[in-house]
């Protein structure tokens, strides 16, 4: 049973996955987690504005990545493989960080599409579902960009039908748009028409009225779920597969749109590195919401903490 160790590099957060492969009968590999860590290192911190990654930010993500590195070796990782996704695409200083953890690391780090970030996404995010609940539609909400992926899963492989990923998330709206705490309405109205703008293209890639699940993968609509249910603390295994309702995202977004950082910081369910940007992923997921009624898409969201870093443990099998 081979150990590997999955690093997502994301534009808000790096993500650490140790696990163990096991192989079935019948070709199917299982993962069994050995370690998860999360840290917000904003290693999008002005990329967007400057087309530059900072030099904090990436000596944030150096930090995060020495700690990792101990992390898999201590778990035994045969194998390793990290990714990095939207805010290294747009930096105009990547070569910095390329070599920052080809230092640390050992192994190149990846900088993938934002298709195959949402084919990853996809293969993480179905592995539980029934397939009779299929075609699925995973949601990705990331720091820098959302990716929608359809597909469809037999219990055994995954197909994608169709998927593109756009330049909207919520570290990237909110350096765009929200810049007042709490927004200006006016403000709010401009987001959303930026991400109803952006997002089209997705929508005109992806027919989601194919779709019959809608799943949302990753730290905001993980977030949104805890919220919804008014959690006294951060728990994954009840955030994981719940549904969120177009009422539950409503009165979410809205309720994370009308209060100020203090407010929203008193929330022990929200990571401290996600306070200021959780808004802005909330919109966008309620825009998502409000397009997919309008195109005769899946209503209720769910939410799953399995995601492209189980995709990328997988393509390790």
């Amino acid at each position: 049973m081979p150990r590997v160790a999955a690093i997502d590099c994301g534009t808000n957060s790096i993500r650490l996955l140790a696990a163990e492969l096991t192989y079935r009968h019948d070709g199917t590999v299982d993962l069994r987690d050995l370690h998860r860590e999360m840290r917000v290192v904003r290693l999008g911190q002005g990329v967007d504005a400057t087309g530059r990654l900072a030099p904090e930010a990436l000596e944030r993500t150096r930090a995060a990545l020495v700690d990792y590195t101990v992390a898999a070796r201590r778990k035994g990782a045969e194998k390793v493989r990290m990714v990095a996704t939207s805010a290294t695409r747009d930096a105009s200083n990547r070569d910095e960080f390329f070599a920052m953890t080809r230092e640390v690391l050992g192994v190149e780090a990846e900088v993938i599409t934002g298709d195959e970030e949402a084919r990853l996404s996809f293969i993480g995010a179905v592995g539980e579902q029934d397939p009779d609940d299929g075609p699925f539609l995973v949601v990705d909400v990331g720091g820098g960009s959302t990716e929608l992926v359809l597909g469809t899963w037999d219990g055994r492989d995954a197909e994608v039908l169709a998927a593109r990923s756009v330049d909207i998330g919520c570290v990237r709206i909110t350096e765009r748009t929200l810049r007042t705490d709490p927004p200006a309405p006016a403000d709010v109205s401009a987001a959303r028409e930026l991400a109803a703008e952006v997002l089209a293209e997705a929508f005109d890639a992806v027919d989601v009225a194919k779709a019959n699940t809608w799943i949302g993968v990753a730290g905001t609509v993980t977030t949104l779920s805890a919220i919804a249910q008014e959690l006294p603390e951060y728990d994954s295994d009840r955030t994981h597969l719940f549904r969120l309702t177009p009422a539950d995202i409503d009165r979410t977004a809205r309720q994370l749109l009308t209060v100020d950082h203090a407010t929203r910081a008193a929330n022990p369910v929200i990571h401290p590195g996600r306070v200021d940007v959780i808004g802005g992923g909330a919109l966008i997921v309620q825009v998502l919401a409000e397009q997919l009624a309008a195109r005769g898409g899946p209503a209720d969201l769910v939410v799953s903490e399995h995601d492209i870093l189980d995709g990328i443990a997988l393509s390790l099998a």
